[in-house]
C-alpha cells in the first residue's frame, strides 16, 4: 500500500529522496483521516525550512492541518496543479499529488524517518489495530 522507496514521518507525510532531492507530500492515510481537499497552501520556492517545521496547510472539508516538512531543506519546486486541482490529494497522494520538492541540506534526517512497513505498523497502533 506504501511505496517501499518512500520515507514517512510519524506526522503523515513521505519524503523519496532522488539524489538530494526530496519530494514531499501526504500519505494515503492523510488524506482519508482529512476527507475531501479543497484547497492547499503552499510556500514559496527559495523558501527554507527545518525538519519538522510546517511548511504549508490542506484544508478539507472536515479541518484545517498543517503540513511538516520531515527533512530541511529549500524549496526548489511546488506543484502547481495542486492550486487548481486540491482534489488529487484524494485520488493520487503518492504519485500526482506531491506537494513541494525540497533540496535536502541533511540527508541523516531520512535515516531518523519510518519505511513503509514502519509506517504501516505506527498506523495500527495509532489507530489501536
Amino acid at each position: 500500500m506504501y511505496p517501499e522507496e518512500y520515507r514517512y514521518s510519524k506526522d503523515h507525510e513521505w519524503i523519496l529522496d532522488q539524489g538530494g532531492i526530496g519530494t514531499i507530500g501526504i500519505t494515503d492515510y492523510a488524506q482519508k483521516e482529512l476527507g475531501d481537499v479543497v484547497y492547499v497552501d503552499l510556500p514559496e520556492v527559495g523558501d527554507t525550512f527545518e525538519a519538522n517545521e510546517p511548511f504549508g496547510q490542506v484544508e478539507s472539508v472536515k479541518a484545517v492541518s498543517e503540513i511538516f516538512c520531515p527533512v530541511s531543506g529549500e524549496v526548489v519546486e511546488i506543484n502547481k496543479k495542486l492550486e487548481d486541482a486540491p482534489e488529487l490529494i484524494n485520488e493520487s497522494p503518492h504519485q500526482k499529488a506531491w506537494m513541494i520538492k525540497v533540496r535536502i541540506s541533511n540527508p541523516d534526517e531520512l535515516k531518523e524517518l519510518l519505511s513503509a512497513k514502519g509506517y504501516e505498523e505506527y498506523i495500527q497502533e495509532q489507530s489501536g489495530a
